[in-house]
């Protein structure tokens, strides 16, 4: 049997703050709330600040777990398909490919462009520690010039999903058009990163690899402001790009760049890329 507690104005407030830290009885809570010590009122807003945030995660995970649900209830598996890095000046598109199990829960997780840096990185964590299987397809600069941006990011994601293991029964890709280039049924969701848990894990581990990947290009190619901008046409990477011209991981076919070719890096000259992976 459960030792009862002592009366709640026996309790230390650091007692009180490591009780709280869990779940608490009505009863409990309804004592603390009539105690006059200031300390302990705060504990109290604090705990029930931090159980709302929790239900509001909680219903934001189901409701964007409705449409893997109709798979899931089923016995099937998703796969969740998305892009990072269409419309920078410079460095590869990458996709990704996900596979989550019917019974995980992440909370926070959302369409990767709403979240910070920080929260991407703890939730790339724990979405390849959950994941039943994912993998990742990446298409450099000159793949990009040669086939356009809409055929390399097709490319990627075919490369992604072929790099799982897992089998599966759906894929749910984010936007309006399914990937050509896959003879898979699949389901085109808009705005997928933001309505569907397979998507949005996609979302975050295609705009890791990639952030992560710019970052190292910055060490490569400084001057350009890589880790920064990672790549997209800020106004401090149009400036670097017309003072230094285009480096070898610049995408000669985007309008921005090509103005520029005839002022290539001499440092780093102006050989392409090679083949993105």
């Amino acid at each position: 049997m459960m030792k009862p507690l002592p009366s709640v104005d026996k309790l230390t407030i650091s007692k009180i703050k490591e009780l709280l830290s869990g779940d608490c009885t009505p009863q409990f809570l309804n004592a603390l709330q009539n105690d006059s010590r200031k300390g302990v009122q705060d504990l109290v807003s604090a705990y029930y600040r931090r159980k709302k945030h929790q239900e509001t995660l909680m219903r934001r995970w189901r409701e964007m777990c409705a449409y893997e649900k109709e798979v899931w209830s089923a016995g099937g598996l998703v796969i969740g398909v998305d892009e990072a890095g269409r419309g920078p000046l410079a460095g590869p598109v990458v996709a990704a490919a996900v596979v989550l199990p019917p019974d995980c829960y992440l909370p926070g997780l959302a369409d990767s462009k709403t979240l910070s840096p920080r929260q991407r990185s703890a939730l790339l964590e724990k979405i390849t520690e959950v994941a039943l299987d994912w993998s990742v397809g990446i298409v450099g600069p000159a793949q990009i010039d040669e086939l356009n941006i809409f055929h390399a990011t097709q490319l990627a994601m075919k490369q992604a999903v072929e790099g799982l293991e897992v089998s599966f029964t759906h894929l749910f890709v984010d936007g309006n058009m399914p990937c050509r280039l896959l003879d898979f049924p699949q389901r085109p969701i808009v705005k997928g990163d933001a309505l569907s848990v397979s998507i949005a894990a996609a979302s975050i581990i295609a705009k890791e690899t990639r952030d992560r990947l710019m970052v190292d290009l910055d060490a490569l190619y400084p001057g350009y402001g890589f880790a920064k901008h990672k790549g997209y046409p800020t106004p401090d990477h149009l400036a670097s790009l017309k003072q230094l011209g285009p480096s070898p991981v610049h995408r000669r076919s985007f309008a921005p760049v090509s103005a520029l070719c005839g002022k290539e890096q001499k440092e780093f000259g102006s050989q392409r890329t090679g083949k993105g992976r």
